[in-house]
């Protein structure tokens, strides 16, 4: 997702955090050195704020044994926050990895705010981008109290000392002393005024391939997920949902389902049924037997055909102008040669690979959930609005996440979990079924796009036209954020095109599908954004018969990063070489997330129209790299998940019910799906950008241009119509 409620991280000026407003330390609980520090849109508030009401944002913890905790606001759902924030740390306080560990922090949207966003959430790529500097400076801060407690130690001057693997040492004499034993005491020295961070050309962690620091639970089989999550005496349930969004529950007869052995009662909410048992199977043949009737309620006929013809005829109205350079009119008009094309991109679920789940044990004065979120807080907030409890008395234990991906931005599967579990006596377990997931997901939008471009007589673009229609996330999910009708992530990626053209309008407007939820999904708005853009750019190329890739050159002269990662990315392809018949490739190229990236999707076409893609070629310039391996491992997960939605899926409706229901009809690429991912880095000092999300975005067109490039055939919706490619 791309979260963009502040126009830049609010970071603090060189030399970091104001220590003394932001920053302070103390004897920790049990002993030793407990900094806390606040994150900088918290420390801009603080400055507003009394000494009473000051809250630290983070925290890191040094015990006596010289261990460092991390009490990480970000949680970690494959994309290795766990490992790449702790290096930031550990890089500035001179310890190793191994040193540092993680402590999920608790719901508290005050303290833990991601500087980005404005709140505790994690998502949109921004964990290197909001935490990079913060996170250093409160290492650095740590280092330099450790070396004052030390050179008061000795008395001797902290210039004369220097911190090393986790000790403080002194030069001239050599005598050492380790964190542990100085924590205490540098709890007590003053919060300096003013550090120095380390020049990069210094760095000894921050751009190495350092290994995962939960790559062993996740081995072994140690790590707690949301739903592994265990309570004394709980007990399982699973459950249906009206199959048609805006439905209810009409009636229900649980007779036969409390006939199963196991099967403990039958509770209800107003649009689902769950069964409660001792064990997951016994709750899942419990609802089997359970006799439900529907209300459908007024969507009950609903379809996709409906919606993209009620989308077609919104989209033809102007919308809300959100870029406007030059005059487009005119230069359409005195154009040497037009195109006006439509594309669609269609809904699209989340498919998470551990399903939705929530554990919850609701008592009179308090309540207890055990989860795997995104939105620690929202999930808090959302079972204290059920349950009527003060935020206070519910308390979230949030777990790793089986993957993301948008879907855990969203608090609809633990609402439902406090209503069902206000009806148990004990915890509970709510457990999805994947067609429970499939069927009553919260989905990536459908769009409606209409596009123009004027060409000179040479096929170079003067005019460009775009007008997005679809529905707002934002206005639902940030509604502070959205205003004068403009959805500032449902045009991202096409309002910072990184193309030099003289005349631009881009234009939303918005419009809600009847009875479908639409959510964030991994890439979010440039998941749609790029896919439009590129492809078109390519039919402009095609309608100026000049090869895509010099049409791309011409149009990049100003964006030097771009043109660099394109340029790349082509050199490692193999552009230009020769390629069977029906066998083509495709480029994409972006600045998305604070990441240039360009694609070059290789495929092959068989006459029977199916789609291989045969190598994806990418070229990542994401500035500084934090870590390599994680780099290079997001942007190959990005590419499996953007090739899911390039080759196979959408979501449809017909009658009110998605069609859709589990990973035959709604596929995962398998093994043998998966083309070579040849991956290559710029490595630079600029400031690190998102690399959760671009892959994603930036294949879909690449794998589309490949396609035309293959076929001559152009299609402008995906996944791919192999009905449309047959030779």
């Amino acid at each position: 997702m791309s979260l963009r409620l502040t126009d830049k991280p609010q970071t603090p000026s060189a030399g970091g955090l104001s220590r003394r407003g932001f920053l302070r330390a103390s004897v920790a609980a049990g002993g030793g050195l407990l900094l806390t520090f606040g994150l900088p849109i918290r420390a801009a508030r603080a400055r507003d704020a009394s000494a009473a009401n000051f809250a630290p944002d983070g925290f890191i913890r040094i015990g006596h044994d010289g261990r460092v905790a991390f009490i990480i606001p970000q949680v970690e759902m494959g994309q290795g926050t766990f490992t790449s924030c702790p290096m930031l740390i550990a890089e500035e306080l001179e310890v190793d990895l191994t040193q540092v560990y993680t402590e999920q922090a608790p719901p508290d949207g005050a303290l833990y705010t991601n500087g980005l966003v404005g709140f505790q959430v994690t998502g949109g790529s921004t964990s290197m981008r909001a935490f990079y500097e913060p996170l250093r400076n409160a290492g650095a801060t740590a280092r330099e109290m450790l070396i004052a407690a030390a050179a008061a130690t000795w008395n001797v001057d902290p210039s004369s000392c220097r911190a090393e693997k986790g000790s403080v040492i002194h030069g001239a004499t050599g005598r050492s002393l380790g964190y542990g034993a100085l924590a205490e005491k540098a709890a007590t020295m003053p919060v300096p005024e003013k550090v120095t961070l380390k020049d990069p050309s210094a760095f000894k962690l921050i751009g190495t391939a350092a290994k995962r620091l939960d790559t062993p639970g996740k081995v072994n089989g140690t790590t707690v997920y949301g739903i592994d999550a265990k309570a004394p005496d709980m007990k399982f349930a699973t459950l249906a949902i009206c199959p048609v969004f805006g439905g209810k529950v009409k009636s229900v007869d649980g007779a036969k389902a409390l006939e199963n052995n196991g099967v403990l009662q039958v509770v209800q909410t107003e649009d689902a049924v769950a069964v409660v048992a001792t064990n997951t199977g016994a709750a899942k043949k419990g609802l089997a037997a359970v006799e439900i009737v529907w209300d459908d309620g007024p969507n009950a006929t609903l379809s996709t055909a409906d919606i993209v013809a009620d989308m077609e005829k919104a989209s033809e109205a102007d919308g809300v102008l959100v870029r406007h350079e030059g005059d487009v009119p005119n230069a359409l008009e005195g154009a040497a040669q037009t195109l006006d094309e439509i594309y669609e991109v269609p809904f699209l679920a989340h498919t998470a690979m551990e399903p939705l789940n929530c554990t919850v044990h609701v008592r009179k004065d308090a309540c207890e959930i055990w989860v795997g979120t995104q939105v620690i807080g929202r999930a808090q907030a959302i079972a204290a609005e059920l349950t009527g409890l003060p935020l206070e008395k519910v308390v979230v234990h949030n777990h790793m996440l089986g993957g993301g991906f948008g879907r855990r931005l969203e608090v609809d599967s633990i609402a439902i979990a406090v209503e069902i579990a206000k009806q148990v006596d004990g915890p509970v377990k709510v457990i999805w079924s994947r067609e429970e997931d499939v069927q009553h997901d919260m989905y990536r939008p459908y769009f409606y796009d209409r596009l123009h471009a004027g060409l000179d007589a040479d096929g170079m673009p003067i005019a460009w036209s775009h007008r997005i229609c679809g529905s707002s996330v934002i206005a639902r999910w940030a509604s502070p954020a959205f205003k004068d009708g403009y959805d500032f992530d449902t045009v991202d990626g096409a309002l910072e095109m990184p193309y030099e053209i003289p005349n631009v309008r881009l234009q939303y407007v918005r419009h809600e599908p009847p009875g479908i939820p639409t959510a964030f999904w991994r890439s979010v708005g440039p998941s749609h954004n790029i896919f439009v853009v590129e492809s078109f750019v390519d039919e402009c190329a095609a309608a100026a018969k000049k090869d895509p890739l010099e049409y791309r050159r011409a149009l990049l002269t100003k964006e030097p990063r771009a043109l660099a990662v394109l340029d790349l990315a082509v050199e490692k392809s193999g552009w230009g070489q020769p390629l069977p018949e029906r066998s083509g490739r495709g480029i994409a190229v972006q600045n998305v997330f604070g990441c240039y990236m360009a694609q070059v999707a290789e495929v092959e076409v068989s006459d029977s129209g199916d789609v291989t893609v045969k190598r994806v070629t990418c070229a990542v310039d994401c500035g500084l790299p934090i870590n390599p391996n994680t780099i290079e491992a997001q942007v190959q997960s990005a590419i499996v998940y953007g090739l899911s939605a390039a080759l196979f899926d959408e979501i449809t409706l017909e009658n009110g019910r998605v069609e859709q229901s589990n990973f035959h009809d709604y596929r995962a690429p398998h093994i043998n799906d998966m083309p070579a991912i040849d991956f290559h880095i710029i490595k630079n000092t600029e400031a690190p950008g998102g690399i959760g999300e671009p892959g994603t975005s930036a294949v879909v067109p690449a794998v589309f241009n490949a396609v035309y490039a293959a076929t001559g055939v152009r299609l402008r919706k995906p996944p791919l119509s192999a009905e449309s490619l047959k030779a």
